[in-house]
């Protein structure tokens, strides 16, 4: 896989957290650097471990289903991508209603939930690299940086125009992941 491919991969999968991460800035009175950076430590982190259990995981079964892997890979990334979008359209993606208490959105249990709830895609989409023999470090890291970037700038963002984004991020998201889950999918049947 490209390394174009994982860094659009990892903007997929950062929308979620880049998401809440407009939400904590949304509610937060005074947004400090040290802030927004350990918003975007505490999910780049988690998005960038997620993707190496689920290779982990996927190993294990890489023999029993080697012929399948693309359309593994398929159907988990389309999954993953129209559940983003399902959830943006029928559901409250960030706090356009402040669910987030401001002085709970800088706790380290509000902060570990939230990054291991954003972080579960990353998990399956690590199932898919195993399968796809993607070069899993290189892709952990580039996921967890380009997440804990978009992160610390979604918190600025948030601060000043979280009541205007709120749900678009996660629909670009998922689309891009649908786009990218076809791309694996046509390229193994020759089609591309």
């Amino acid at each position: 896989m490209s390394l174009f491919s994982i860094f659009m991969i990892a903007l997929g999968l950062a929308m979620d957290a880049f998401t809440v991460s407009i939400s904590n800035g949304a509610v937060l009175k005074k947004v400090r650097l040290k802030d927004a950076l350990l918003i975007g430590a505490y999910f780049g982190v988690f998005q960038g471990l997620m993707p190496l259990i689920g290779w982990a995981v996927g190993k294990e079964f890489q023999q029993l289903i080697m012929r399948y892997d693309h359309w593994i890979a398929f159907i988990l990334l389309s999954f993953i991508g129209a559940k983003m979008i399902w959830d943006s359209v029928h559901e409250n993606p960030c706090a356009c209603k402040e669910t987030v208490q401001p002085t709970d959105a800088l706790s380290s249990k509000t902060l570990l939930l939230l990054a291991i709830a954003t972080s579960i895609d990353a998990l399956v989409v690590g199932v898919s690299f195993a399968f796809l023999k993607v070069a899993i470090l290189e892709a952990a890291i580039i996921i967890g940086l380009v997440t804990g970037i978009l992160c610390v700038l979604g918190v600025y963002i948030g601060r000043t125009f979280g009541k205007l984004l709120c749900g678009k991020a996660e629909i670009v998201g998922g689309i891009v992941l649908i786009l990218i889950g076809t791309k694996i999918l046509l390229e193994h049947l020759g089609l591309l």
